[in-house]
């Protein structure tokens, strides 16, 4: 026998009935919502409302008009019938080839993406008693990096007794800053974190102009190599006249 509030069920013997009732309302839900909501607008047979304002396939208003007026003239124009903006009322929809509409916002989107710039930052680890070739070495990648458009870290590690010497760091990071002034610029000063100091190298240049610069130098290389594989080279044209010069005149056969 079931406790109050319980009762058996078919297959769900026990199931408590809250719990049964809870997992019902969710499937319902589900059947209504229609499953995952799609981004994709309406077009065509699938705009269920009586009425809709029309935009013609110029962009010109023609107006409030029911939706087979609006299938007719899409099917007469060869177009698609897209809304545009399914919140109005009544709501927004517009005359157009939909898939050539797809087509080039994917371009758009793909285009925008190719010329996104992400701001980097970049790390670069040096000692107070640096040596002078790593530190023409480290500077190297510092201004390279600069170039690209990128932010760089700069972290002077103190082990030992080189943390009595704070000092040390601090003049390495001001020469550091020095040198490659043209390029960038002291975008956080120096500043001790524990055992590190620690200084930002912000670049004069946009991410987007270093890639812009990027490109054209790419560009030119290019033509370039090719100007200079097509062009003949020196030898080849010296040789030319030389081998013309010796070639024996032909003479007219005897009839």
């Amino acid at each position: 026998m079931s406790r109050p509030g319980h009762f058996l069920l078919p297959g769900a013997v026990g199931l408590d009935v809250t719990r049964r009732y809870a997992a019902v309302r969710q499937a319902v839900a589900w059947c209504y919502r229609g499953g995952s909501i799609s981004a994709e607008p309406r077009i065509n047979d699938r705009i269920r409302v009586p009425e809709v304002r029309l935009v013609g396939p110029s962009g010109e208003q023609v107006g409030i008009v029911p939706l087979a007026k609006a299938l007719e003239l899409a099917q007469e124009y060869d177009l698609d019938l897209v809304e545009v903006a399914a919140t109005a009322r009544p709501p927004v929809c517009k005359l157009m080839d939909y898939g050539k509409f797809k087509y080039e916002s994917a371009m758009k989107a793909r285009e925008a993406r190719k010329n996104q710039a992400h701001t980097v930052i970049k790390e670069m680890k040096l000692r107070p008693k640096i040596d002078p070739h790593d530190y023409d070495t480290k500077k190297g990648h510092v201004v390279r990096f600069l170039k690209q458009g990128d932010k760089v870290k700069i972290t002077i590690m103190f082990r030992g007794r080189e943390q009595s010497r704070p000092e040390l760091g601090f003049r390495l990071l001001q020469r550091l800053a020095s040198d490659v002034e043209d390029l960038g610029f002291i975008e956080s000063n120096p500043k001790q974190d524990g055992r590190n100091m620690i200084m930002v190298l912000g670049p004069h240049k946009k991410k987007t102009e270093a890639m812009a610069e990027a490109r054209e130098a790419q560009a030119a290389r290019k033509a370039e190599r090719q100007g200079t594989t097509d062009a003949p080279s020196e030898g080849d044209t010296a040789e030319a006249p030389a081998a013309a010069a010796e070639a024996p005149a032909e003479t007219p056969s005897e009839a």
